[in-house]
């Protein structure tokens, strides 16, 4: 399987049909057009860029038509594309371009002062610009290309590298997940059979491209089905839903949290839904029901990392059974695991733990979708990848029928008194309390306790609570160790591009003169 030719079936059997829409620049590509483009970028790419395959191609954008071409231009002919975070700040940014050493970097004309001062500190990096009304070089480039398929893509597939994805630097610096055909392509089989693709779907891709998101919209083409690019704003994607009939997206917990506090929610046309996948974290139990009664369609869960993509599943029969009072406690967990996915729990030894319920072990998983190495990092690669799993520092239980119920990144867990306490059991207790939009708890340092439990809280617009609220609505629900034992309330929480809460960023002041231990 080469990933650069997923545009090709569709542009054999209905190249007139949308291919992509990108929303943000009003443009729309049919599969036809798109997988000509595609072509020409991949030999301009080889014989007039002087690119091998191997090379790497960085891309510095948000959302966008181009972002799509280079991704199956590069893999196409055995190139690997090396996606860079735009939010990132710029010395971290020059530490991800010096770690994947591009031979060239691609940027949109928003990012052409950055893409100058990132490729200046990489010798003879040349920055190509795309966008610019008077000089598009990315457009010049492409052009000289020819229009014959490469003759490389046909030995390309396969355990070739295909792209090169940076963590989202939740705990600590960013790390390169290396993809192969072969791992991107197992990926798409586990998502087709958990949301039950059909060729008739349109598909909002609402993360960023520069993230594991970009595979799943990846795989809705193979399909032949149109994808619809935004970059989230939660008004806007209510208004494209409505608009382009979307009928499948991957919702961050966080984004479909905000799109049901806009006014008027109840006012879109959301009828041509057919499915829902959220993730990027733990969502509450009362925020999933909310879901469920507000989206007009059924809802999966997924839980994945960068690194393996997508590996276990709540089903649309579970989110409905659970909501019908049928093991309803489902609802907090992320489900059993994927098709072609198989998940064990075990202690620091590597026992498989017990499926009772109650004993908390590390989620390890072997799957052909799995990463096959952290890029230039061996050590970090041999700690994370053992004997054919992945640890993935994930802590978690699981029930007699394998369903997982995460409790805690291990970094994230909090140790009080000997006692071990869970952010996300605090953060389910705390959103019982109706104001709460988001929350997100941890530990901070305690001279009698050794941590104590903090929470930071976002409130819904127009609703008040206070500390003592916030803190008596969790003790109803918690022991009294468990309860927060502060509240800050801030207008929004900081998050990584998936859309996760970056408690490292929240914790770190309280840390600064000591480490913590767990």
């Amino acid at each position: 399987m080469n990933i650069g030719k997923i545009p090709s079936k569709a542009a054999r059997l209905t190249p007139a049909k949308d291919a992509l829409i990108d929303v943000p620049n009003n443009r729309r590509l049919s599969y036809a057009a798109l997988d000509l483009r595609i072509i020409k970028l991949a030999n301009a790419l080889l014989d007039n860029a002087g690119l091998k395959k191997g090379d790497r191609v960085a891309i510095l954008s948000k959302n966008c038509i181009q972002y799509m071409e280079i991704f199956y231009a590069c893999a196409r002919v055995g190139l690997i594309a090396q996606p860079l975070n735009w939010r990132l700040g710029e010395d971290e940014l020059g530490r991800i371009v010096q770690d994947g050493a591009p031979r060239i970097l691609i940027a949109s004309a928003e990012y052409e002062k950055l893409a100058a001062t990132l490729t200046a500190a990489q010798h003879n990096t040349p920055a190509l610009i795309f966008g610019n009304a008077s000089d598009d070089a990315y457009e010049q480039l492409l052009h000289t290309g020819r229009e014959a398929e490469p003759a490389q893509s046909g030995s390309v597939g396969g355990d070739d590298a295909a792209l090169i994805l940076y963590t989202g630097g939740t705990t600590g610096e960013s790390k390169g997940a290396l993809h192969t055909h072969k791992t991107l392509f197992m990926g798409m089989l586990n998502q087709t059979v958990a949301e039950r693709v059909l060729s008739t779907d349109v598909y909002m891709l609402t993360g960023q491209m520069f993230h594991i998101p970009v595979a799943l919209a990846m795989n809705y083409m193979a399909h032949g089905c149109p994808v619809v690019l935004i970059n989230f704003e939660a008004k806007l994607a209510l208004d494209v839903i409505q608009k382009e009939r979307v009928s499948a997206f991957l919702g961050i917990t966080t984004m479909l949290n905000w799109m049901m506090a806009v006014d008027n929610f109840s006012d879109y046309d959301l009828s041509s839904l057919r499915n829902i996948q959220y993730g990027g974290g733990p969502m509450p139990r009362s925020v999933v029901a909310d879901a469920l009664t507000k989206f007009p369609c059924t809802i999966i869960q997924g839980y994945g990392q960068t690194e393996g993509m997508t590996m276990s599943f709540l089903s649309q029969e579970d989110h409905q059974l659970a909501l019908a009072g049928h093991h309803p406690e489902r609802l907090a967990s992320c489900g059993r695991e994927g098709f072609i996915t198989a998940i064990k729990l075990v202690d620091q030894q590597g026992n498989e733990i017990p499926k009772d319920g109650v004993t908390p072990g590390e989620i390890i998983v072997s799957s052909e979708a799995n990463m096959v190495e952290y890029w230039r990092r061996p050590e970090l690669t041999a700690q994370t990848l053992r004997d054919g799993w992945m640890w993935t520092g994930d802590i978690a239980t699981w029930d007699e029928q394998g369903y997982l119920f995460i409790v805690d990144r291990a970094k994230d867990m909090i140790i009080s008194g000997g006692e071990n306490i869970y952010s996300t059991q605090v953060e389910a207790a705390i959103h019982q309390h109706p104001a709460v939009l988001e929350s997100a708890v941890f530990g901070i340092p305690d001279k009698v306790w050794g941590e104590s439990v903090k929470a930071v809280v976002v409130l819904k617009p127009n609703m008040q609570a206070s500390e003592d609220d916030i803190i008596a609505t969790a003790g109803e629900h918690l022991a009294s160790y468990q309860k927060p034992k502060s509240v800050d309330f801030v207008s929004a929480l900081p998050k990584a591009p998936t859309g996760k809460i970056l408690k490292r960023d929240l914790r770190a002041p309280y840390w600064e003169t000591q480490e913590k231990q767990i």
